[in-house]
């Protein structure tokens, strides 16, 4: 029986990475509708008339939207290659740390990312204190997963990405070997994985683009002020 997957995304995006990562891993094959964000098509905008972005993932005509909903949708679709353990505790902590890197990680780090001077300073503090909680989480594993790459590598996956890029633009180290040093490897492992590592979104083009924001961000706070 053929199966009808579309992927809608926008090439840069962090959470559909993750969808694609997820299908790559299971070996599904999908059909890729890229949106321009600017000027969303009546298409995203009739599958995902609540939050209107993407990613959204289109199954035999019906969506889901939101990424990590996703993720757990795919993993309970298509059974090979298991993303998420089969013992429910472990289950429930997997999606604890994938919301704790949504809710805490990433919002922590953007603050690092578009503040200044003392603010910047705090944001920082907070994202080691985050970071921190994810490397007591590392010991003893290579992946989140375990041996393999599971859901929460998935869900944490931005972070061997943006990380770097957020750290080129600012001139700031976030992630230091030393003081995170199964956090840093972890996120070396994860990038070079050859799933991993062949769908990245083009560096220089992610530079420009997040430097944009910067001076977009630097910009209206100046203005505000």
């Amino acid at each position: 029986m053929g199966e009808e997957v579309k992927l809608f995304r926008t090439w840069s995006s962090s959470f559909a990475l993750r969808i694609v990562w997820a299908l790559k891993i299971k070996g599904i094959e999908y059909e890729t509708v890229f949106e321009d964000l600017s000027n969303k098509s009546p298409l995203l905008l009739q599958y995902n008339p609540v939050h209107k972005k993407v990613p959204i993932l289109v199954h035999n005509g019906r969506p889901i939207a939101e990424s990590l909903v996703i993720l757990e949708y795919i993993d309970e679709t298509w059974k090979q290659a298991p993303l998420l353990p089969k013992d429910p505790y472990e289950r429930a902590m997997a999606r604890f740390w994938a919301k704790f890197g949504d809710d805490k990680v990433l919002t922590s780090i953007w603050s690092v990312f578009i503040k200044q001077g003392k603010e910047q300073e705090e944001a920082l503090v907070a994202t080691m204190e985050n970071l921190k909680f994810l490397e007591e989480e590392m010991k003893g594993k290579k992946f989140f997963g375990g041996e393999r790459i599971g859901y929460v590598d998935l869900a944490l996956g931005y972070l061997a990405n943006l990380i770097s890029i957020f750290e080129e633009i600012v001139g700031l180290k976030i992630v230091d070997e030393e003081k995170l040093p199964l956090l840093y490897s972890w996120m070396q492992d994860f990038a070079e994985a050859p799933i991993i590592r062949d769908n990245w979104p083009p560096r220089e083009k992610m530079i420009v683009k997040f430097q944009a924001l910067l001076d977009a961000a630097i910009a209206s706070s100046s203005s505000s002020s």
